[in-house]
């Protein structure tokens, strides 16, 4: 790696980095901008693990980062698909209550869809939903049909080749082990950043790190009273000859507890259907599979207060989760709430994903995006679902916070 400076350097090679880097050298041409990316692949992690739903914006709070980014995201991402002819599909999803208890809270996220400014939100009836979803049972359903599907790993290299073209630089295999202010202190006059191929000098830093954003923040010296702790969300994929039971995406009434939107049916661009996912602490960051564990980052959790207070918040939910994910039996009954007809023999192996989530100091998992801002570097500390959606929104927002913090003259 060349020993060059750099104006502004964006840690993290995923969708969200990507977009920023994009954007920041569109609105900024003469800046010079370069993406260190740790794995030797952009998009690895969370975006190469991503389901590849399109959300609509029902689910989240208005006035809320996500509820701001989201349908706006989405309708800035579509744009972008068809200027650049990648593929997408509108195929709709089904939020199905399946008891009366849910109807309550089936309500409110129509009124918060309505209020956020989703497009042609529908409640239904049992007959109505057997004509949206002929498999799917409930006493009454929510149906988004601008809720699409795409492959987000394609969006993000997209986003990689206009911003090269623009002049930016890409790094991979280049994780950073060490950041070194230049002039001393916490407003020193630059940034040394420390990686296997050498060092890179920085006048401003963007952390789009993913599992590992809130590290960037901690080598910056910055107290964000947040660590990242993983869960692993583990699915299943229905087998070719049972994929007819789910026409779309069949969801849940979601847990307002949780930031997380409980066991569904995702409908894959490419053709296959997942069902999953559960939800289990992960015992390292990268921890896609059961066994895979790290002794320093596991010691690193339980050593956080955060971590206890969310235990004894959630522990039943938690040991529910995990037997969830060692009995297939207890998975397929919770699928059979949304989808009677499926059985145990429908379901073949699945992939995993690991979400960074965000857990305060005292205990509460954080539900909205946080992007917080330093001296001299932007931090994105929590943004899972919907941040490959509102991947483009965000961008902006963090263009637009750079050109604020760091000066960035707009014009370049």
């Amino acid at each position: 790696m060349e020993a060059k400076q750099y104006d502004v350097v964006i840690i993290g090679g995923g969708i969200i980095g990507l977009s920023a880097a994009m954007q920041l050298k569109a609105q900024a041409p003469r800046w010079r901008v370069a993406v260190l990316e740790k794995e030797a692949e952009l998009s690895t992690h969370q975006t190469g693990h991503n389901s590849g739903v399109i959300h609509s914006g029902i689910y989240y709070r208005p006035g809320s980062h996500k509820a701001n980014f989201c349908a706006g995201g989405a309708r800035l991402l579509t744009q972008f698909c068809d200027e650049n002819e990648i593929e997408y599909q509108r195929c709709g999803k089904t939020i199905v209550a399946t008891t009366q208890d849910e109807v309550g809270r089936l309500q409110d996220l129509y009124q918060r869809g309505v209020a956020n400014g989703v497009q042609g939100l529908e409640m239904m009836g049992p007959e109505r939903l057997e004509e949206v979803e002929p498999h799917a049972a409930g006493v009454q359903a929510l149906w988004s049909p601008q809720t699409g599907i795409i492959d987000y790993v394609k969006v993000s290299h997209a986003y990689a080749v206009r911003f090269q073209q623009a002049g930016g630089e890409i790094f991979t295999g280049a994780p950073v082990q060490r950041i070194n202010r230049s002039g001393g202190g916490r407003s020193g006059g630059g940034l040394e950043l420390e990686t296997p191929g050498g060092a890179l000098q920085a006048k401003h830093l963007i952390n789009c790190a993913g599992l590992y954003a809130d590290r960037v923040a901690q080598m910056l010296g910055e107290r964000t009273d947040v660590q990242i702790i993983p869960f692993r969300g583990e699915y299943y994929t229905l087998k070719p000859e049972s994929q007819h039971l789910v026409k779309g995406l069949i969801y849940p009434v979601p847990d307002p507890r949780f930031p997380f939107l409980g066991v569904h049916y995702t409908r894959h661009i490419h053709g296959p259907v997942e069902a999953g996912p559960n939800a289990v602490m992960a015992l390292k960051r990268e921890g896609y599979r059961k066994r895979d564990v790290d002794i320093g980052e596991s010691w690193e959790t339980v050593t956080f207060p955060g971590f206890w207070r969310m235990s004894r918040k959630h522990w039943k939910t938690g040991l529910g989760e995990m037997h969830r994910s060692y009995s297939k039996k207890v998975f397929v009954h919770d699928l059979q709430k949304l989808v009677p007809e499926i059985q145990e023999k429908d379901l073949g192996p699945g992939g995993s994903g690991v979400r960074a989530q965000a857990v305060a100091r005292n205990g509460a998992l954080l539900d909205d995006f946080s992007i917080i801002q330093g001296h001299d570097a932007i931090h994105v500390l929590n943004a899972p679902s919907p941040g490959a959606t509102s991947s483009l929104a965000i961008g902006q927002h963090i263009v637009n916070l750079a050109t604020q913090a760091f000066g960035v003259p707009a014009g370049g």
